[in-house]
């Protein structure tokens, strides 16, 4: 039958929760039987449930928004009367300690409204009210009128003097008290346990801040400052440091953190009975009150710490320390917070060590590519008629080496050959691959002569015939003589490379885009074409490879649009200065490699040959 398994009784229970009332909880104060009343911390009324109004003979109107001691003075009549003072008493810790407080019975005689005292007697509990940041916003004061509770026992007491009662009465009177002592001691144990939850779940919270933060550390340094900043205050603690084992060293470097201060370095024998040594060593450390230890604290004024070791997997990396100004429990709920902290930072330690350990060996491996590509990468000829300037930028990350190159040589017809290409890949391999087919091509473009086309089909071949199966871009352009008059004329061949960028004396702009031919490595008899455009004394050619124009989250052609809206205002500039002016505009942030090859035809009086 539909509805009659667990599924069914879920959804029959939530539809009757659904069709619950909304509870008022004014009203439900207002109408509940035992007397209440409500007060700021500095001791006024806020409010009192009619309960309390009846067992006091007073109204909301007489009684909200004046001090309670104005409302329920001492009886003159009494004047050695305590319960004032004790009432005092109770209220201001519970605000004080942020913790309820129950009173032993007391009398206080309440005033009645034609000005006489009648005598009362009251079982009070004090309890504070706490706002989301733990503050005390209001203390809630319960008072049950044991008056006549009081009356009943001193006539027992009375009959009991007079041999008048039985033993039944005085059991019962005794089981009372045993059992008002019984609750007595399990409304402190709760009080206990729930403020041990408090306290681990404020732990808890501040361990999850401290870690997400720990997680953007990069470095060692970086770890330890966060650490600093925030990891004392994420448990809680006053002090913190964080010792590390030195490779090939006796020592610990030791990092002092107390609240408030950056790290301060420091060396500690490894063999010390210091507490950040001896957890270094794998062993923990709790000292909950330091008058029960014989060593001295870690820092100064710490009355109680912890110390832990810092592992990764099998391996102690050190240990972490913290410490506190006052005795701190240190029970199993706070000792296992202290663990899944300490190994927390373990694994960020670890984590960064590795990181570090990565970065200097890809940046020995970037150096030494990059003397590799720079070996090779010549200095460009100096034809007469032509300025030209090159530049080779490598991209600002460590793990990166790329295969971008140029070339520019001189043949003896009087034409110069400009070239630019990128191998696929950003490693040592594609470093070594970019090296061998500069010069490959060289030499097969000094063997066939004038065509562009040619002479990288012929790279191409070369490359299937050394077995090279890596991708490649390429582009070859000839500067050779107009043949009359000025100018020269450009011829060039490109396999999958982005376009060559004119910019006229002007200051107009041209991307001389054509059908590019099939990248190097693809298909090697596959034809190539040439095509030819003439030069005007001033005008400018632009050579580069993709990551000059390249951005993640934008196209190819976003990218040579702004190539093209930087190079307008460049033809009035020396070659030097168009080539530094281009990566400063177009390529300000290094993210890739960049090749970039400038070359202008010079007017007759024009500029000097290399700006």
């Amino acid at each position: 039958m539909a509805g009659t398994g667990t599924g069914g009784r879920r959804a029959e229970r939530s539809r009757v929760i659904g069709e619950l009332p909304e509870p008022d909880y004014r009203r439900v104060f207002d109408a509940a039987p035992t007397p209440f009343l409500l007060l700021t911390p500095d001791l006024v009324i806020v409010h009192a449930n009619q309960a309390r109004l009846d067992a006091t003979a007073t109204t909301l109107e007489g009684t909200v928004g004046r001090h309670l001691f104005d409302v329920f003075p001492l009886n003159p009549e009494h004047p050695e009367g305590d319960g004032p003072g004790n009432l005092r008493a109770s209220l201001e810790r519970a605000r004080d300690t942020r913790r309820p407080h129950t009173m032993a019975i007391q009398q206080y005689d309440i005033r009645l409204p034609d000005g006489s005292y009648e005598e009362r007697f009251w079982s009070p509990r004090n309890v504070p009210v706490l706002d989301d940041d733990g503050e005390v916003v209001l203390l809630l004061h319960r008072a049950d009128d044991v008056t006549d509770y009081i009356r009943a026992r001193a006539g027992v007491e009375a009959a009991r003097a007079e041999g008048r009662l039985d033993d039944r009465a005085t059991r019962i009177a005794s089981d009372l008290l045993a059992r008002t002592r019984e609750l007595e001691q399990s409304n402190a144990e709760l009080r206990a346990l729930r403020e041990r939850e408090r306290r681990t779940a404020r732990s808890l919270a501040g361990l999850a801040r401290t870690v997400s933060a720990l997680a953007a550390a990069e470095t060692r340094a970086e770890l330890l400052h966060l650490l600093a900043d925030r990891g004392g205050p994420g448990v809680s603690a006053d002090f913190l440091a964080v010792a590390q084992h030195r490779p090939g060293s006796t020592e610990l470097a030791v990092v002092d953190a107390p609240a408030g201060s950056g790290p301060a370095p420091r060396r500690l024998p490894a063999d010390s009975p210091s507490a950040p040594a001896v957890a270094a060593a794998g062993r923990t450390v709790l000292v909950p009150d330091a008058r029960c230890s014989t060593e001295p604290p870690p820092a100064p004024g710490l009355r109680a710490w912890a110390a832990l070791p810092l592992r990764a997997g099998d391996r102690v990396l050190g240990s972490l320390t913290v410490g506190w100004c006052l005795p701190q429990p240190l029970e199993d709920d706070d000792v296992r917070v202290l663990q899944a902290f300490a190994a927390q930072c373990g694994q960020a330690l670890d984590r960064v060590a590795r990181l570090e350990q990565e970065r200097r060996q890809a940046q020995a491996t970037r150096s030494l590519a990059e003397a590799l590509q720079r070996s090779m990468l010549t200095d460009p000829p100096r034809p007469e008629g032509l300025g030209i300037s090159v530049r080779y930028r490598p991209a600002a990350q460590e793990t990166r080496v790329g295969g971008d190159w140029y070339d520019a040589f001189d043949a003896p017809d009087g034409v110069t050959t400009l070239v630019v290409g990128d191998v696929t890949g950003h490693d040592r391999t594609a470093a070594a691959l970019m090296g061998q087919l500069r010069n490959v091509l060289r030499g097969i473009a000094h063997a066939l002569g004038p065509d562009p086309a040619q002479v990288l089909v012929a790279l191409d071949r070369a490359m299937a015939g050394f077995g090279i199966t890596t991708l490649a871009s390429a582009l070859l352009a000839r500067i050779e003589p107009a043949g009359h008059g000025e100018g020269r004329v450009l011829r060039w061949s490109n396999a999958g490379h982005p376009p060559p960028l004119l910019v006229e004396p002007d200051g107009a702009v041209e991307l001389l885009e054509r059908r590019p031919d099939l990248l190097l490595g693809v298909t090697p008899d596959a034809p190539r074409s040439a095509h030819e455009r003439p030069l005007t004394p001033g005008a400018t050619l632009v050579l580069y490879t993709d990551g000059l124009v390249e951005r993640r989250g934008s196209t190819l052609d976003d990218g040579l649009h702004r190539l093209a809206a930087a190079a307008g205002d460049l033809p009035g500039l020396p070659v030097d200065a168009v080539a530094e002016t281009l990566l400063e505009r177009v390529a300000p942030d290094f993210s890739d490699d960049v090749a970039l090859v400038v070359c202008r035809v010079l007017p007759r009086s024009g500029e000097p040959v290399r700006g």
